[in-house]
């Protein structure tokens, strides 16, 4: 990636407006659990697809949505299976996500709407069952990431979420204390890897990230899990709207010492910051607060490596490998 290709710097240093978001403090495990990807459904498969609501609002209107798509599919006199057929599911899956027990995925709603003649009634819920796939505590963080037009992050332990392959999100969720239950791990590295679609997104975000040299060196998972993770940032770092950064152990000065923290920035130039230590996370909202963090990650990000640098220093950890 050249610099002429390298996302502009401004916003991240500016104040912003301050936006109201529930749960200003809430409890957590981890900033990357939510929602997960589509899954793979062959007819007559013996697993229902989708994922179990994560609490009792969640559950709510993923019963709602189940008892709308009964309504329509009785109404269109077919049978589950003969409707899992048209839609590409097994019945056993729709009878979950009629019943409230999993969470339909995007793609099976759209079809639902279409085969059933819904008029777009389901489809009008679709952006309210995807939230119910995120715990309580994250679901207003996961939309304001989703509707970023910047996103600026420090991280000084692991690889960021958005970062991280499959395999290193499995080698962390791996270690958490107290251990996660299989189940958990599952849907839990399904959702980071969910919400890998914001390098996909048009118009594209402008995402900027710094690590400490430690994370990268750090063999977490052993050396073939970090090694492909080093592949996927040379990989990741190729976008033109992304900008990957390491601060070296080496910096006599560092104006991340107080730790990890993320600075969202809002279409109209609104910021927020998320932050998390030791199963506690904050959103701060506060236009003062918004401003000083990023702020600090203007200097940050002028205190590690270039991008370009940092490009090269990870080719250089990967022939040490």
């Amino acid at each position: 990636m050249t610099m002429g290709d390298a996302p502009s710097r401004s916003a991240c240093t500016r104040a912003g407006g301050a936006v109201y978001v529930r749960g200003r403090v809430a409890a957590v495990l981890d900033d990357d659990a939510g929602a997960g990807p589509e899954s793979a459904d062959p007819l007559g498969s013996a697993e229902p697809v989708g994922q179990r609501p994560e609490d009792e609002p969640g559950q709510g209107v993923v019963t709602a949505f189940g008892q709308q798509l009964k309504l329509f599919r009785t109404r269109a006199g077919l049978e589950r299976a003969e409707f899992g057929k048209l839609v590409g599911y097994a019945a056993q899956s729709i009878a979950s996500f009629e019943q409230g027990r999993r969470i339909p995925p995007p793609r099976f709603i759209d079809r639902a709407d279409e085969v059933l003649d819904a008029g777009g009634v389901l489809k009008a819920l679709k952006e309210e069952v995807a939230r119910a796939q995120y715990p309580a505590f994250f679901r207003d963080m996961a939309r304001l990431e989703a509707e970023a037009v910047e996103l600026c992050a420090y991280d000084t332990l692991v690889v960021k979420g958005l970062l991280q392959t499959e395999e290193y999100t499995r080698a962390v969720l791996g270690m958490r204390r107290p251990l996660l239950d299989e189940e958990t791990i599952e849907t839990r590295a399904a959702a980071r890897l969910a919400r890998h679609e914001i390098f996909n997104r048009w118009p594209a975000p402008l995402l900027s990230f710094v690590m400490e040299e430690s994370v990268l060196r750090r063999p977490l998972g052993g050396k073939t899990v970090l090694r492909g993770q080093l592949e996927h940032l040379l990989l990741i770092g190729q976008k033109r709207n992304v900008e990957i950064q390491v601060m070296p152990l080496d910096r006599e000065d560092n104006a991340g010492v107080d730790g990890p923290f993320t600075v969202i920035t809002l279409k109209g130039g609104q910021q927020l910051v998320y932050m998390e230590v030791q199963g506690r996370s904050s959103l701060l909202t506060d236009r003062e607060e918004a401003r000083l963090a990023a702020a600090r990650y203007g200097i940050i990000r002028s205190q590690a490596l270039s991008p370009r640098e940092t490009m090269g220093f990870i080719e250089k950890l990967l022939g040490e490998l």
